[in-house]
């Protein structure tokens, strides 16, 4: 089969791969709607470690092809939903109630980019089938089902770890697509004010739309500062969804006594993540700092697709680019390297009918 990969650390390639194979729980996917991801791009650069000959790609809708012999809740023809994380669930990790990270080790239950070939194939294979596939709901399109694989449950995992309340004043800083599901997130659990830190005029447009009441931009000074003014004293929630290692001690500045500093941004391999001690009160301040990564499985895909279908949120508000055919992963692949002003999700739609 073929797949849109790596050969090696900075060299993106078609590659030639044998087809996977089903072991008694597992699952043969093929996709039918794909997207790129930054951490896709990172991994291309090297940001998950030294990987050769390996598919790209954790974000997909596709039909099932192949189940084992004791998968009971999916069969050949069923479309389904594939969260980025595939736990295995017998894990001690697992059972710890920290599935969306961890099962045999840190980041393992992220095997599309972390051990094995990804969804930018032919076919691709998913562990533990019955417990990670979602079967696609009537009435809801497969381009807005896969915004819930990735950017949504890392947004709304970046709110539910935020302890967001009624009447709570949340920042979030980054409005990339997990930004942007962060802040519908905060709406929908009832955050009051929500105060988001972006520039780009698309993305800030939907943050207004998905719930934002308030708009900072570094352009216009120390953000800290300009939050401080808005709400003296510090916000309960911080929402770290983009930004670099300096984005790390201005969350902790902004954040009241008692309030959570929330992170899911991927912060580079090299950076150093500090801060002066006053700024968490000599260590008595009570500030919180909480961090996850996309939670998976069926239980939680079937909530996040709750969402969608009975129109709480609209996630085709995020797809800001198509394309069409197997092939024009590559172009999507390369948009997302690029990262043009106007982009905030490319995707990409297959017919293999018409290979």
């Amino acid at each position: 089969m073929r797949g849109f990969g790596m050969t090696s650390v900075g060299n993106a390639a078609w590659l030639d791969k044998e087809k996977p194979v089903a072991g008694p729980y597992d699952a043969i996917i093929r996709p039918t709607v794909v997207a790129p991801c930054t951490s896709d791009v990172h991994a291309l650069h090297g940001g998950a470690g030294e990987k050769f000959d390996r598919i790209l790609g954790h974000e997909a809708i596709g039909e099932v092809v192949e189940v084992g012999e004791l998968v009971t809740r999916f069969k050949p023809g069923d479309i389904v939903v594939v969260p980025c994380t595939t736990p295995d669930w017998m894990a001690p990790g697992v059972q710890e109630q920290v599935s969306n990270a961890h099962d045999w080790g840190l980041m393992k239950s992220f095997k599309f980019l972390s051990s094995k070939d990804g969804v930018f194939a032919e076919f691709f294979h998913v562990n533990d089938a019955d417990a990670n596939l979602a079967l696609l709901p009537e009435g809801v399109a497969p381009e807005e089902a896969l915004m819930i694989v990735d950017m949504m449950t890392t947004g709304f995992s970046a709110v539910e770890n935020g302890r967001v309340g009624f009447g709570d004043t949340v920042v979030v800083i980054g409005i990339g697509p997990v930004g942007l599901m962060a802040v519908a997130g905060a709406k929908l659990s009832g955050a009051g004010r929500i105060i988001v830190v972006g520039t780009r005029p698309n993305c800030v447009k939907i943050a207004k739309e998905y719930g934002a009441t308030d708009v900072i931009s570094y352009k216009d000074g120390d953000i800290v500062e300009q939050i401080l003014r808005l709400v003296p004293g510090g916000v309960n929630t911080t929402i770290i969804a983009g930004g670099n290692q300096n984005t790390f001690p201005q969350a902790i500045a902004m954040t009241k006594e008692g309030g959570v500093i929330s992170n899911v941004n991927f912060f580079d391999i090299k950076d150093t993540l500090s801060m002066p001690a006053y700024l968490w009160g000599l260590g008595m301040s009570n500030k919180d700092i909480r961090c996850g990564f996309a939670p998976g499985g069926t239980v939680r895909m079937e909530k996040l697709l709750n969402v969608i279908k009975y129109k709480r949120v609209d996630t085709s508000k995020l797809i800001t680019h198509r394309f069409h055919g197997f092939d024009q992963i590559e172009d999507a692949f390369k948009l997302m390297e690029e990262k043009p002003k106007d982009l905030i999700k490319p995707v990409v739609f297959i017919d293999w009918n018409d290979k």
